[in-house]
């Protein structure tokens, strides 16, 4: 067809696959449905149940043999930040020095489908990223360059002069130690712009530095922040180390806190009265190469489960941006599941933490991650039962990602999301 001189093709209607899967796990409801037909239509869910239509034609993928499941969310990761024991002795501020932000963007989209790999279909990149690789890893899979979760990312960690580094004043002349691994931002003027910064390159959720120092972010100056992000409708994360940081967070009303250390039953039960999310980021105690004490792993797990106990909203969290020898990036996620069951937290409420509560602290749950009609089609399929042994998802068999099958029997077949151009249609940042 030629329309003023110019040959337009043709577009091809959606593909139809369609997954015969022998158990369904309803992760809200907690529940196993057996003998489910899903129809998915290109990148979305048709239909689901167990007299859906088969359409003529359509490709049929036999699960009978699994449970099949929404994918997983890791709701605090750092894709491009993987420190090692070598050469960088597992210290970030080693790898920051020695890394260029482009080696770690591909680094990240190699963390990316690694964590696709073991089920992780969105992943919150908080931070850490260099001069914005996560936006970089956002977009190139959205164009369909690469396979990868859908990335919700924070852009460059804003905290007050410093962030988590601790520069010599040479080394803090002109911020050349500091950026962009973190924005400086002490003034109300300085806040506003930073939140702009990470809005303009490309951020889906900001995220702070409440009290990486001893001059922290105060309950007022938080706020300003959470009022500057609203304006483009993102929500704020922080990262809180102390009680005083934890009760500044709280009172501001932010979205998420990461991390456990600043959070005691007091914190827990103001944040279950705020629905305030809980990114705890709790790590296990048998990552071969990063050594947690007992009584440092007794803490975690204790506070984890006073979390659970306060009816906190709880996120499946886990900061893992290092190496493990002999693990990719999403079985070391996965080996966090094992303080989840040390907390004694029912299965069922573990998987609510790894998927609902995933896309719910992502804004992803009126659009991704429950397998509905209308809905992206994102699923997995695991053997056995997870209701019964939730370590049944460190075994997943089968990926799907926007419709588009990336791992069946085991096996990553990832040739079908590479792409030599924008096939998804240009984004702006």
């Amino acid at each position: 067809m030629l329309v003023a001189g110019i040959a337009l093709r043709a577009q091809a209607p959606p593909s139809v696959t369609v997954i015969r899967a022998g158990r369904l796990l309803d992760p809200d409801a907690g529940r196993i449905l057996t003998n489910q037909i899903i129809v998915v239509e290109g990148t979305r869910i048709r239909d689901v149940g167990p007299n859906a239509a088969i359409p003529a034609g359509a490709q049929v993928v036999d699960l009978s043999n699994l449970t099949v499941m929404p994918g997983l969310v890791d709701a605090h990761n750092h894709l491009a930040l993987t420190y090692k024991p070598e050469p960088e002795s597992n210290i970030y501020y080693y790898t920051y020095v020695a890394e260029s932000t482009a080696l770690r963007a591909i680094q990240a989209a190699s963390n990316g489908i690694q964590m696709l790999a073991s089920g992780f279909t969105i992943v919150r990149d908080m931070g850490n990223n260099g001069n914005y690789a996560d936006t970089a890893l956002r977009q190139a899979i959205e164009q369909g360059w690469i396979p990868g979760p859908t990335i919700v990312n924070s852009g460059i960690i804003i905290g007050g002069m410093g962030g988590q580094f601790f520069p010599t004043p040479e080394m803090a002349k002109d911020h050349n130690i500091v950026y962009p691994e973190y924005l400086d931002a002490d003034t109300p003027d300085e806040i506003v712009k930073a939140v702009r910064q990470n809005v303009l390159f490309g951020a889906r959720v900001i995220k702070i530095c409440v009290d990486c120092k001893p001059y922290g972010y105060t309950a007022d100056e938080i706020r300003l922040v959470i009022r500057e992000a609203a304006k483009v409708g993102m929500r704020v994360e922080g990262h809180v180390q102390t009680v005083n940081g934890a009760r500044n967070a709280i009172e501001a009303g932010i979205w998420s806190i990461a991390h456990s250390t600043g959070l005691n039953d007091e914190m827990h039960k103001l944040m279950a009265q705020r629905s305030i999310w809980r990114a705890g980021t709790d790590t296990p105690d048998n990552l071969a190469g990063h050594p947690v004490s007992p009584q440092a792993y007794q803490r975690t797990v204790a506070s984890l489960k006073n979390a659970y106990e306060n009816k906190v909203p709880l996120t499946f969290s886990t900061d893992a941006d290092y190496y493990v020898a002999g693990k990719t990036r999403g079985e070391v996620c996965l080996e966090f599941l094992k303080t989840w069951k040390d907390a004694g937290i029912p299965n069922a409420d573990i998987l609510r933490a790894i998927t609902i509560n995933g896309y719910k602290v992502s804004e992803t749950e009126k659009t991704r991650g429950p397998i509905k009609a209308g809905f992206a089609a994102d699923l997995i399929a695991v053997p056995g039962n997870p209701l019964e042994d939730v370590d049944a998802l460190r075994r997943v068999q089968f990926v799907m990602k926007d419709g588009e099958v990336f791992k069946r029997d085991g096996v990553m077949t990832p040739a079908a999301f590479f792409h030599g151009g924008p096939v998804n249609g240009w984004r702006i940042r």
